[in-house]
């Protein structure tokens, strides 16, 4: 099981975090200061952390430094305060995310994956963060699709969708899943338009034939890649 390191001197924030975590099947590490972070951190392997801003004897900005030193771990900063220069500071400074209070624990989760998601692209794939999948490319930097060699022109957002898809085969995303990832946390919607722009991106990749792979409807759940090319 994956560890997550959650720190943060509110213990109510870090109990409600933990019940999250441990849901995505993750196993919480609790710091209650900076410096129990740093000393954590140094003991475990984590697969991110979640790192509040406003602590006693380190800060934040301090301690996602000292790791930033010697890893490049996923880091999501925390804080109460809203003001441009301290996220720009956390983004600066090497955090991955930065998220305000008040959050819903799902809000958190649904960072987590996305960051997570970005890291991973990166990591599996080659410089031009291109998949492919039996008579499908697609190359995320150059915004290029390809079914069968003949370009599929996408808009950014069918793009995004497509990757996310294609990238985690079999999984199941729920259009609130897709809504939050893609579309972003302030987005004010319905999941009708994940509907809309799914519809767009198989009629723009059905031109083409492609038997051995589908972007299927899951009824009562949500949308899947589904490929026999495996």
């Amino acid at each position: 099981m994956n560890k997550i390191l959650i720190a943060d001197d509110n213990i109510q924030i870090t109990k409600i975090l933990s019940e999250f975590a441990k849901k995505e099947n993750y196993e919480p590490v609790i710091a209650y200061n900076g410096e129990e972070a740093v000393e954590l951190f140094k003991q475990n392997k984590f697969a991110i952390i979640l790192l509040d801003v406003m602590m006693p004897k380190k800060d934040g900005f301090e301690v996602c430094r000292e790791i930033r030193r010697i890893s490049n771990v996923p880091i999501i900063m925390i804080t109460a305060r809203g003001e441009d220069f301290e996220r720009i500071m956390g983004l600066d400074i090497g955090a991955d995310d930065y998220i305000v209070k008040p959050f819903s624990g799902s809000e958190v989760m649904a960072r987590i994956r996305a960051v997570l998601r970005r890291i991973d692209c990166s990591d599996k794939n080659n410089e031009q963060n291109q998949i492919v999948y039996d008579n499908l490319t697609v190359c995320l930097d150059n915004a290029i699709v390809t079914v069968e060699n003949q370009r599929i022109i996408l808009t950014k957002k069918e793009l995004e969708i497509l990757w996310t898809l294609l990238d985690n085969r079999g999984k199941i995303f729920s259009r609130d899943n897709l809504l939050s990832d893609l579309w972003g946390y302030d987005y004010f919607g319905d999941n009708r338009t994940v509907d809309s722009h799914i519809k767009r991106l198989r009629a723009k990749l059905d031109k083409v034939p492609h038997p051995n792979w589908q972007i299927k409807t899951v009824w009562g759940m949500g949308y899947k890649f589904e490929g026999m090319a495996e």
